[in-house]
């Protein structure tokens, strides 16, 4: 960079939440990351909770853990997935950890007996938080050149005004050659008239240039693109040159919006903007990889169906990583991923008595499916559909992955078919039972419900040389992977459960908590007591769900055969031209290394209702 110190780039949303500030934020970040730029990103979230940990996942979707235990709103996970960086608890700034903040430096003493306001001292507590998180690396210990900060929210809100107060502050303490504004506004085409509408924008923009932010770029959201004329009109209207309008529409892939955004000259202007280096033949092979990775997406023909059996599978936002996960691990496998999202509770037998053509259409999405995973989720609801889905695929020998409450369930279903202990269940589920195979973890603290659980990046070990886990993850002697669980499975009973075929392969590092769970004679039962889903990459599934998808497409035993190595030919061959062949590999090697995934929320309409964003 031509200047020393963090540049900021501050992305405000208006019209309607779940506009796309998420996949906007994250694709801009791609695009300064493909010209050498290290780049964080800080999410805003105006709520007054401290974090995202005791939010229902029907509330705001799923919460995403980060290395330190942090519990965050879902969109961090998108950054760092998409950006390949690894975050902290901090660069998810809620009103709740603002306020918190300022009342424990009044109590202090701090403020020297002023009377403590929203200005100056919670604008200021805002300023400096962003400053603080913006110099953490994120990359190799060595300081961010460009931080992005996502608004939560849309502008107008009573809840972001002191942080809309506090930007408009912040573009003067930095400097204006270090600040930019990008909104995010929706332009609705009405079926009545067919017409693209700019008032929305206009009025938008209009509210946040009357609290001191003026945008240097608005992208337009719509779903189709912008024409000239549009963006003649907001340009017009809205005090910016018509470049400066960006029409981002519903693409056939998210892997695309970068791509969009960089056709319509959105690198050059920030760099500009900036005052950085133009972008240069490194960013020009960087995106060419982009465009093949999402040719590649956009162009799988062969299907897997794979059933998720949960009990939030109302809102897909609750089990984003999940499907990420899933989506990821099917790239690799050259298939498209036709997921079936089963609610656990319809595959009881209670269901059957109460609405049978529910309960057949359940148990129909899961005969047909060609693997099943089971994710993590609290209380009872459910339950007994996880159990018979569990027995279903052990009996059948249909791949299963059990993830936290997946691994569970599925001890629970073994010790009650195979041990034949019946009633056995988890202590979170019936505390008379008289064989608890699940239990509350020791240390945990009943009361309060923030931040008391197994929380972040922990260390497994394999404690056997041949398990299907340990050659997924490349035969490493252990594994380090996020955590977020209350309860796990029973020492008393491993060496009953294991007797009969129920192998826990991988333990912590005292050998006292059963992490890994593989089940002999069957082609893919597996349970981990972990998250893999929360270090997954586009072209580096995780190795948990790269294991479910390769046995659902019965590549798993020849997968495993060539060492757990990718054949290019293959596993990503369209055809047989050789040319494709090495591009792929190309592409594979690059992205392995290089990126990480533009995984947010769909930007298409008819993506599942977003949170306050």
């Amino acid at each position: 960079m031509s200047n020393e110190g963090v540049k900021y780039i501050l992305v405000s949303g208006g019209v309607i939440s779940g506009v796309g500030k998420g996949v906007i934020t994250s694709s801009i970040g791609t695009l300064l990351k493909s010209i050498g730029l290290k780049v964080t990103a800080i999410k805003i979230d105006p709520y007054l909770n401290i974090d995202a940990g005791t939010f229902s996942p029907y509330e705001h979707g799923e919460v995403f853990v980060l290395d330190d235990g942090g519990e965050v709103d879902l969109d961090l996970g998108n950054y760092e997935r998409f950006l390949d960086v690894k975050l902290t608890r901090d660069n998810n700034i809620t009103t709740g950890k603002i306020y918190q903040s300022v009342i424990q430096k009044e109590r202090k003493g701090d403020y020297l007996g002023k009377t403590v306001q929203v200005v100056p001292h919670v604008t200021d507590a805002i300023q400096e938080w962003v400053e603080r998180v913006a110099n953490i690396p994120v990359v190799d210990n060595t300081h961010p050149d460009v931080c992005l900060i996502e608004l939560g929210g849309t502008i107008g809100d009573i809840e972001g005004m002191p942080f809309i107060e506090a930007f408009r502050q912040f573009q003067f303490r930095v400097g204006l050659e270090f600040f930019v504004n990008i909104h995010v506004s929706l332009v609705p085409q009405p079926s009545c008239t067919g017409e693209q509408k700019t008032k929305p924008t206009q009025n938008s923009v209009r509210e946040l240039r009357g609290l001191g932010l003026s945008p240097d770029l608005i992208v337009c959201r719509s779903a189709s693109p912008i024409d000239d004329v549009v963006k003649a009109k907001i340009s017009n209207f809205c005090h910016v040159k018509p470049d400066q309008v960006l029409s981002v529409y519903d693409c056939s892939s998210i892997y695309r919006v970068p791509l969009l955004l960089e056709n319509q000259g959105t690198l050059s202007f920030l760099a500009k903007r900036l005052r950085f280096l133009a972008p240069g033949p490194r960013s020009s092979h960087f995106l060419r990889q982009w465009k093949n990775l999402a040719d590649r997406y956009d162009g799988h023909q062969k299907q897997v169906s794979i059933a998720l059996v949960g009990k939030y599978t109302k809102l897909e936002d609750a089990y984003i990583s999940v499907i990420k996960a899933l989506k990821h691990a099917a790239l690799m496998c050259r298939h498209r991923l036709t997921l079936q999202c089963v609610e656990a509770s319809n595959l009881e037998d209670e269901c059957n008595s109460s609405n049978p053509a529910l309960y057949h259409e359940a148990w129909g999405h899961v005969c047909s499916a060609k693997g099943i995973i089971i994710p993590g989720g609290f209380g009872p609801r459910g339950i007994e559909g996880m159990i018979n889905a569990a027995n279903y695929a052990r009996k059948r020998h249909i791949p299963l992955l059990g993830v936290c409450l997946g691994m569970q369930v599925s001890v629970i279903e073994f010790a009650r078919n195979v041990l034949n202990w019946e009633g056995a269940n988890s202590s979170e589920f019936d505390p008379e039972t008289k064989f608890p195979v699940v239990i509350e973890m020791p240390e945990h603290h009943p009361g309060e419900m923030g931040g008391t659980m197994r929380l972040g990046k922990r260390k497994t070990l394999f404690k056997h040389k041949d398990t299907i886990l340990k050659k997924l993850y490349g035969g490493k002697s252990y594994v380090e992977e996020r955590h977020r669980h209350r309860y796990e499975v029973s020492p008393k009973y491993v060496k009953e459960l294991e007797r009969e075929g129920m192998r826990f392969v991988g333990q912590d590092e005292n050998a006292e908590r059963m992490e890994i769970m593989e089940l002999k004679g069957h082609p893919y039962f597996v349970g981990v007591q972990y998250h893999p889903e929360y270090l997954t990459r586009p072209m580096q599934p995780s190795p948990p769900y790269l294991g479910l998808l390769l046995a659902a497409c019965g590549k798993l035993a020849s997968y495993i055969a060539r060492g757990c190595q990718n054949s290019p030919r293959a596993s990503y061959d369209y055809g047989s031209d050789s040319e494709e062949v090495l591009l792929d590999d190309e592409v594979t090697q690059a992205f392995s290394l290089k990126t990480a995934t533009v995984s947010e929320r769909s930007l298409s309409t008819s993506s599942s209702t977003e949170k306050s964003e």
